[in-house]
């Protein structure tokens, strides 16, 4: 059975917005580009029917995707939220015992996630390790170099979603 995926209702209303645009617009455009390249002439030597039939590739498969996460997606609804332990949809605060530094985090869905902008996702080492955690836990996890990271929950909170 496929995983389900919690995403933010901004983020479910930009995939269907993606994949209305991709199967109105971006299609004509590509069938557009491939019935100019398919003009020029032999097929066989045509480097822009290989482009735009590759480009239809890519876009078929994007579309695929994007149908294939909306089936199994489901919208964070706030009020589920619960502030008791870390999951989907919580804003967490940490200290790196090691460094004793501060972080805060979102904890989200991989289609979501943005390590620069303080979003990780549920699947990364830090966000599998935090999730079902409470406050005041110490849980550790290696992360990609290597190194092992100790970290105490300090606060749980809940995101705001539009």
């Amino acid at each position: 059975m496929p995983k389900e995926l919690l995403i933010s209702k901004s983020k479910l209303v930009e995939y269907e917005n993606e994949l209305e645009y991709l199967k109105t617009v971006k299609r004509k455009e590509v069938a557009e580009t491939i019935k100019e390249a398919r003009s020029h002439g032999d097929l066989s030597e045509n480097s822009e029917y290989d482009e735009a039939k590759n480009a239809q590739a890519i876009m078929e498969s994007r579309i695929l995707e994007i149908e294939k996460m909306l089936q199994n997606a489901r919208v964070i609804d706030e009020d589920e939220l619960t502030t008791d332990q870390v999951g989907v949809g919580c804003t967490v605060k940490i200290r790196d015992i090691d460094d004793n530094e501060m972080e805060l985090y979102a904890i989200v869905s991989s289609s979501e996630s943005d390590p620069l902008a303080g979003k990780i996702s549920d699947e990364s080492p830090v966000g599998a390790a935090l999730l079902g955690h409470r406050v005041g836990d110490v849980c550790s996890t290696v992360v990609p170099s290597g190194a092992t990271i100790h970290y105490e929950i300090i606060e749980i909170g809940k995101q705001h979603f539009h």
